[in-house]
């Protein structure tokens, strides 16, 4: 089984390069199920959100593997309900507490809205305490980037964006590249599209390698040093995207790829409305 490689974020922690995303896996098994087939399948990074309602079947799944701990890498995030010094300080603890585990490896801020200065503050406390190892953002365009940043203490470690080989964030990764932040691809293969996956550029390239267009879009991604997490619930899927690191496309091919960029997303966290819309769409104390 091949080792996934690791990114060094620029707080000096390790972060592996591929993980696995839980977004709109159900919470009924389906999640702890999901998990602990791609922790047997060599995956050491999780990747889920206080507004997937998994956390706790993630945290067993991360428990009953019999990996130790420190060499699983968790992710979740913090949802815009509990932006806010106080708020937040309580939401990070009630993630640890659903996780049941001693630390998160990763905490972001899951949307730009709201008050994201009183929350970074109380995350950045958090990782001073040992509850979080690294903190970083989410869905942050040019925009928010510039609005926010100045008003941290500490720069974000990444800022997980829709990113595809239709959607390369090229001004934004202009942006983090000055501060060494790693941009984390949520939706790497770009949600499934049809067109996407079939583009005669992709699959000529996984004819000569004998892979699928999935594996050449995560690899191509990988070579770009885009840490990536795709979500399956399929055993066979689950296995096959991490069968990446076993060849390594030219400077031609990645020539190729990149010029299949469009400059834009299905999602557009600009868009007015969006906040508004988040808050209506997830309440994450419903069972509390």
């Amino acid at each position: 089984m091949t080792e996934t490689p690791m990114i060094q974020l620029n707080d000096g922690n390790n972060i592996p390069a591929m993980g696995f995303g839980t977004f709109q896996i159900p919470a009924d098994g389906s999640t702890y199920t999901a998990v602990s087939e791609a922790l047997k399948d060599g995956y050491r990074h999780i990747d889920t959100a206080t507004a997937y309602f998994n956390e706790a079947e993630v945290g067993k799944a991360v428990r009953d593997s019999g990996i130790p701990r420190d060499q699983i890498w968790v992710t979740s995030k913090l949802w815009l309900q509990d932006y806010g010094y106080e708020p937040a300080k309580k939401a990070i603890d009630r993630s640890l507490q659903k996780l049941d585990i001693d630390y998160i490896d990763l905490y972001l801020l899951h949307q730009p809205y709201g008050d994201v200065v009183g929350a970074w503050k109380a995350m950045e406390e958090a990782r001073d305490a040992g509850k979080i190892r690294s903190i970083g953002v989410s869905n942050m365009t040019p925009k928010y980037w510039k609005q926010s940043i100045p008003q941290f203490d500490t720069l974000p470690a990444v800022n997980q964006v829709q990113f595809n080989p239709y959607f390369q964030q090229q001004e934004l990764r202009q942006l983090l590249a000055d501060g060494n932040v790693k941009l984390e691809a949520w939706a790497p293969l770009g949600q499934g599209n049809h067109d996407l996956l079939n583009e005669p550029a992709i699959q000529k390239i996984a004819a000569k390698y004998g892979k699928d267009a999935g594996q050449v879009i995560l690899r191509f991604e990988n070579q770009e040093g885009i840490i990536v997490f795709p979500k399956s619930v399929h055993a066979a899927r689950i296995k096959s995207n991490r069968e990446i690191f076993d060849f390594k496309l030219t400077p031609a091919e990645m020539k190729q790829l990149r010029q299949l960029d469009t400059g834009k997303g299905s999602y557009d966290p600009d868009a007015p409305g969006n906040e508004e819309m988040l808050l209506n769409a997830f309440d994450v104390h419903a069972d509390d």
